[in-house]
Order: C-alpha cells, then sequence, then structure tokens
C-alpha cells in the first residue's frame, strides 16, 4: 500500500477510475430521479386546471430566450410609464396622435397612435398640431388606447396590423436611448420572474435620436445602456443579456448594413454577439440569395460572430431556409414552412442549424392557422434542434410561460422534451463558451431543483407560493387570471 500511494502515475489512474465510477453512479441517480419526475409531470398535466399548470411552468427553469426583438418584447405598461417619467427621458417629451384625418395633408387612419418627439411636434402647422397630445396628459382611457394600439390583442388583427402599423406607431419612443436602456432591464426583470435566464435581443445600436432632433453618436447609446445594466436592479434579475445586430432585409442599403453590422459586433464583442436579418420575407427585396456575397467577404475578414437568420416566415413552399444555411446562419427563426423540403429536413437532423421556435407569434400572425398545422413537434421528435422564444412578447402581450404552456397543451410535450428545449436554447446560444457553460451548470443544478420541489405529492400547496403573472395572451386563450 505504500509503494502504491507513493507513485503518483498509480495514484492518478487510481484517482481518475473512482471519479468515473462516482460519475456514473450520480448520472444514474439523476437519471432515475428525472425518469421519476417526468412520470409525475406527465399526471400533472392531465390532473392540474390550466391554471395551475401555468403556475407550475412559470416556476420551471427556462433557459434562454434566442429570438427575442427588443422593442417588439417591451411591456406597454411598462413603457407608458417610462416614457412619462421626467427622471428618465430628460427634456424630451413624445406626443401622439389622438385624431386622424381631419387635417388635409394627411387623412390615413391608421396613423392614430403614431408617437412623434416633442421637436417633430413643434414642426408642424397648427392643424396638424391639433391631433396630437402630448403623452403625459392622456387621460386614463386614452392612455390605454394607446397601449392597446401597440399590441395584437383584437379580433381581425393580424400580420398586416403588426407589421404596418404597430411598429410605426412605436415611433420616436422606440429611438431614445434611455427609454431602450430601462426598458432593457424591466424586459430583464419581467423574464427573470419567470425562470429565464439568458436573452439574445435583437436591437440596431445607431437607430437613436437625441431630443433635438440630432443623431445620437451610437457609442453614446453603448454607454447609456451600459451604465444602466450595471446598476444593482439590473443584476438582480439574474438575467444574462447579449445583443444582435439586425438588418431590415427589405431595405436598399441593406448589404452595406451587413458590413456595418460586422464591423460594430467586432468591437463591442463584450455585449454583442451576432447579426440578425429581419423583415417581412414576402418582401422579395430581401430574398435570402440577395446577401450570399456579402457574408462571404465577411467571413474573410471576421470570425466567430454569430450569424441567425429569420427563415421560413412565409406561407407559400420556397428555397428560403436552404439560402439561408447557405449565408452561414446556425440558427433559423421561424422555419414554418421547413416540411415542404424534405432534404432541407433531412439536413437538418444532422444538426447543421437550430431552429427558433415562436409558436404565440406564429398563430397571431396567421402563419398558421391552428396548432395542428405547425411543424414543432415534428422537428422536435424528429431530432432536429429547436427550442422555444417568445419574438415579441409585449407585443403579443404574452411571456415565455405562454410559449412553454401553448407547447404542452397543443402538443403533449413530455418533461423530457421540454427540459431539452430549455438546454438547447443555452447550447446554441452565441455566448462566450466560459459563461455558457456556467448557465448550462446553473440549468441543470436548477431543473434538479425543481423536480425535488415539486415531486411529491403536495404540489397544490406547493404551487400556491407560486405568484404568477399571466398577461393578456393568457386570459384571451386559457381565462387565466390571478
Amino acid at each position: 500500500m505504500k509503494s502504491f500511494m507513493k507513485s503518483p502515475v498509480l495514484w492518478v489512474s487510481y484517482a481518475r477510475r473512482w471519479a468515473v465510477f462516482l460519475g456514473l453512479c450520480c448520472a444514474s441517480l439523476l437519471s432515475v430521479r428525472a425518469e421519476g419526475f417526468a412520470t409525475r409531470f406527465d399526471e400533472l398535466k392531465r390532473s392540474l386546471p390550466k391554471s395551475e399548470l401555468y403556475r407550475l411552468l412559470y416556476a420551471m427553469p427556462k433557459g434562454g430566450d434566442l429570438h427575442h426583438h427588443a422593442g417588439g418584447c417591451w411591456r406597454m405598461e411598462d413603457l407608458y410609464s417610462v416614457a412619462t417619467n421626467r427622471s428618465i427621458v430628460g427634456t424630451n417629451r413624445f406626443f401622439t396622435r389622438i385624431r386622424a384625418g381631419g387635417c388635409t395633408t394627411d387623412t390615413n387612419e391608421w396613423t392614430r397612435f403614431a408617437t412623434i418627439s416633442a421637436f417633430q411636434w413643434s414642426a408642424m402647422d397648427e392643424c396638424r398640431r391639433s391631433e396630437f397630445t402630448a403623452l403625459d396628459l392622456l387621460s386614463p382611457a386614452q392612455a390605454r388606447e394607446w397601449m392597446n394600439s401597440l399590441r395584437l390583442d383584437a379580433p381581425g388583427e393580424g400580420r398586416e396590423e403588426f407589421f404596418e402599423r404597430i411598429w410605426p406607431r412605436l415611433g420616436a419612443v422606440g429611438r431614445d436611448a434611455n427609454i431602450a436602456a430601462e426598458m432593457m432591464v424591466r424586459t430583464l426583470q419581467r423574464y427573470g420572474a419567470e425562470g429565464v435566464r439568458y436573452i439574445e435581443a435583437q436591437t440596431i445600436p445607431d437607430l437613436y435620436v437625441a431630443a433635438d432632433g440630432s443623431m445620437l453618436d451610437p457609442e453614446e447609446g453603448q454607454r447609456i445602456l451600459q451604465r444602466r445594466l450595471s446598476q444593482p436592479d439590473a443584476r438582480a434579475s439574474g438575467v444574462t443579456l447579449r445583443l444582435q445586430f439586425v438588418v431590415l432585409r427589405f431595405t436598399p442599403n441593406a448589404v452595406q448594413r451587413v458590413e456595418q453590422a460586422y464591423d460594430w459586433v467586432s468591437r463591442h464583442r463584450d455585449t454583442w454577439v451576432g447579426i440578425n436579418m429581419a423583415g417581412r420575407e414576402d418582401n422579395d427585396k430581401g430574398h435570402p440569395r440577395r446577401f450570399l456575397e456579402v457574408y462571404r467577404k465577411m467571413r474573410r475578414q471576421h470570425s466567430g460572430i454569430g450569424l441567425s437568420i429569420h427563415a421560413g416566415e412565409v406561407d407559400e413552399p420556397n428555397a428560403h431556409m436552404r439560402d439561408t444555411l447557405m449565408l452561414g446562419a446556425t440558427r433559423l427563426g421561424h422555419g414554418n414552412n421547413v416540411l415542404t423540403d424534405d432534404d432541407l429536413v433531412i439536413n437538418l437532423r444532422h444538426g447543421v442549424a437550430f431552429v427558433e421556435i415562436n409558436l404565440v407569434s406564429n398563430l397571431l400572425l396567421e402563419y398558421v392557422g391552428d396548432y395542428s398545422q405547425h411543424h414543432f413537434p415534428e422537428m422536435l421528435r424528429l431530432g432536429v434542434p429547436c427550442g422555444l422564444s417568445t419574438d415579441d412578447s409585449g407585443m403579443w402581450d404574452s411571456g415565455m410561460t405562454d410559449e412553454y404552456l401553448t407547447a404542452v397543451s397543443e402538443f403533449n410535450l413530455t418533461w423530457d422534451e421540454l427540459v431539452r428545449c430549455g438546454r438547447n436554447s443555452l447550447q446554441w446560444s452565441y455566448l462566450e463558451e466560459s459563461a455558457k457553460a456556467r448557465l448550462l451548470a446553473e440549468y441543470d443544478r436548477d431543473i434538479r431543483a425543481f423536480e425535488e420541489r415539486f415531486g411529491g405529492d403536495d404540489v397544490p400547496s406547493k404551487l400556491q407560493a407560486v405568484k404568477p403573472v399571466a398577461y393578456g395572451f393568457a386570459r384571451r386563450r386559457w381565462a387565466i387570471a390571478y
């Protein structure tokens, strides 16, 4: 025994064997425990009322939100509060159009509740100014109308309302850097409360306008965001944030914007991790092949910048998803028409790319008439890497829990499948490897703690300690209110 202990080689070999043995034992125990909770979860999803299943899923650790439009995920009640708070917006002030069509210069009825800055309002003629009211002077009823005008929450609203009316209405409040920074923190807090631990938000760094109407230096916008994110309440959210530079694919200068995006991300890698292309794919100017040469050019100059592109968010079969993979994307946003391309499905099963699934978005924008038409269960159960994300939760009046409850209710997802979605969303993030490893370890730890917490027979009483927030989508779809 003494000679054995004196031999470093033998001792290392012995230690490694014990480590392997203990690892196998731990893995076995975790597998047994997970299998036991999987059975318990099947019982719970059958027996719990929708409101209590929502409560359970609200408490579940959820990994990351990889398809997340920053402005589209703002909670509109928060936005109104922030945009009318002088301590946040400073000298800036906003006006919204409460009457439309009274002036002969502009009769577009949909521009009601379009929001502008004070410098824009001051430049108008008297008739036009009379149609606008300061945001901070709206009556309670008008304020509710303004918030609702930024949500897809009424019968008959759909794709045209969202793309052509809601985003333009956001207007000047979406171009104020102080508002954007504060709303990012509010979003982190809201997502953190329901178990999300990572957000990769799509935004544009050079869109901000100062109170006097001049363009804000993008570096100053970046400093405003970083200062706000460094404050204690932001760190306390428990959510890690990284950003993607989003390019509107159908604009005349979109190719040049791709080059600008690569330059910006390469110089701000502490916060910015990737590039995205968004915008309506049914606009022919945004087809993927338009960008093939610029992405090849950028890869000759830059390394390690993630590329996630909206693809397949259309009604008709086409080659957009396949062409998007040719551009170099490793993540595909939506992928609604993936099942129309057999060869593409086969390739995706080999793990060449991750599909960002947005269930609430696809229903509200009518890319599926109902969930029986959705590609998600087929992708998931064929082994295609995919995960749940929210897209524009503020404009849907929803949260990540709505995506999870939709998946469980519509597709009978198992516990293993839910956990896999959450883990995939971290594994396929563009987060730096050390931070990714930390979040994955924390996710596995939190999942085990969740299984222990809700694995017994007293689940109903334990659920009462969970204080979920259910938004308008949950109220309308499942009559859930707390």
